[in-house]
């Protein structure tokens, strides 16, 4: 059994052969429930419209195209005086306001970090430590840490590892000693405050 076709120029194509056979063969289709007449006008309808759609959709195309071809200048005389606009005011807020446009945004100045919190040292061993932290509530994107060390006493702090996450493992250390060990974040603008000091004897 046969499909009603869905594309357009199939459905246009067998309207056609629909009105020249019932034409030709009207002995055989003596009553059709719509008259080949009808038929026939239905056909024509829909040709024209078909017709009329096309040379509305080349208008519009047309259109369109001349829009974008209108805009495309309109935005490069823009820029144009823009870019001049900001030439001759040295890029001056103020004044480029005045054209509903705006200077060079200054960038954003990068601050320290600020204080490392909770300092613990959760293990520990002979002659190792871990330690672990909460990175600052405050202040500038942290870009490491560093953990300093110094003995009990000593006002001499030891640069003693480098994290980028908030736990590090030292080993290596002299054991048998006391030391302080703390952390302290830091990034390009420079170093935060220091964390609590935890004190440990390897």
């Amino acid at each position: 059994m046969a499909s009603f076709p869905r594309a357009e120029t199939k459905i246009q194509s067998l309207a056609h052969e629909m009105v020249a056979g019932l034409t030709a063969h009207a002995d055989l289709y003596p009553s059709p429930p719509i008259t080949v007449q009808a038929l026939g006008e239905a056909l024509s309808a829909y040709t024209g419209a078909f017709d009329a759609a096309m040379d509305l959709q080349a208008q519009a195309e047309h259109a369109t195209a001349t829009k974008d071809e209108a805009l495309q200048t309109l935005v490069d005389d823009m820029k144009m005086i823009l870019r001049y606009a900001e030439n001759v005011t040295h890029y001056d807020d103020a004044s480029l306001k005045f054209l509903g446009w705006g200077g060079r945004k200054s960038r954003t100045s990068l601050e320290v970090p600020g204080q490392t919190r909770s300092l613990e040292a959760p293990r520990q061993g002979e002659g190792w430590i871990t330690l672990d932290w909460k990175e600052p509530d405050d202040g500038g994107k942290v870009a490491a840490y560093k953990v300093q060390r110094r003995e009990e006493g000593s006002e001499t702090r030891v640069d003693v590892g480098t994290a980028i996450e908030t736990e590090i493992t030292l080993s290596g250390q002299p054991s048998g000693q006391r030391f302080e060990f703390r952390v302290v974040a830091i990034n390009k603008a420079g170093e935060g405050e220091a964390s609590n000091g935890v004190l440990a004897v390897l």
